[in-house]
């Protein structure tokens, strides 16, 4: 068998931890990085066998690159806290490793739960993300807000999804929402942008049209509306922000 690590990042994730690891039974080592939680996190991650190491934040990518960086299987699974592997992801992916292809990572669609129910639309589904790839050759491009794998290689797709139970409440998804939109505001800062009228009013506009009109997001019901409608918001936020406060 190809040996396969887990690396995961952490901070007060004790709801959901446990059942993370319990999906990950089949892989070599679980690195479990965490940042100083309060809740137990680290003890019941290290409890279950996982090597668990503390480190200050330092953003997500460069979290998730030190995370990746004390792994030693052949290749790393990157997953976050609160996504389970399904037996049927698993299969596919010791289905594929066994037979060593060219391929040096793969892309995996997730299933998002929200509001009590599975999002099928708006963008949400399958929602790939590269998270399986050579250790050696991938790594989390350096970026404040949605940090992605960048690898030297050949990439390719898996059809079984990652199951990502996010968001604990409206009031959680709210927060986070006003959260990335400040770091957004700023990774555009670094790239040397700026807002314009129309990134404060058709932007949004386009967003909410895209999500849940072209993408389905309808087929919802009340939840894709709220989803099509705050992914506008945080459209207009980001901008919002890059033109009050461009420092």
């Amino acid at each position: 068998m190809v040996e396969v690590s887990a690396a995961i990042i952490t901070r007060n994730e004790a709801r959901n931890i446990g059942r993370c690891l319990d999906s990950l039974g089949w892989v070599s080592e679980v690195v479990v990085l965490d940042q100083f939680s309060t809740d137990g996190t680290a003890e019941m991650a290290a409890s279950r066998g996982a090597r668990v190491f503390q480190e200050a934040w330092q953003g997500f990518a460069a979290q998730k690159n030190l995370a990746v960086h004390r792994t030693t299987g052949s290749w790393v699974l990157s997953i976050d806290a609160d996504e389970r592997v399904t037996d049927p992801l698993r299969l596919e992916i010791e289905g594929i490793l066994d037979r060593d292809g060219p391929l040096d990572g793969y892309f995996i669609p997730r299933r998002n739960y929200f509001c009590e129910r599975w999002i099928r639309h708006g963008g949400w589904y399958p929602d790939y993300s590269l998270r399986l790839f050579r250790r050696g050759r991938g790594r989390f491009e350096e970026r404040a807000v949605h940090e992605k794998v960048v690898v030297r290689g050949k990439t390719g797709y898996l059809n079984h999804p990652l199951e990502h139970f996010t968001y604990v409440s409206v009031s959680d998804y709210l927060q986070r929402m006003d959260r990335y939109s400040e770091l957004a505001s700023r990774e555009m800062v670094r790239e040397g942008r700026c807002a314009r009228w129309h990134d404060l009013t058709l932007r949004p506009l386009f967003t909410f049209l895209k999500m849940y009109g072209l993408k389905l997001g309808f087929l919802d019901g009340r939840a894709g509306f709220f989803l099509a409608i705050s992914y506008a918001y945080y459209t207009f936020l980001k901008y919002y922000r890059l033109e009050s406060d461009p420092a």
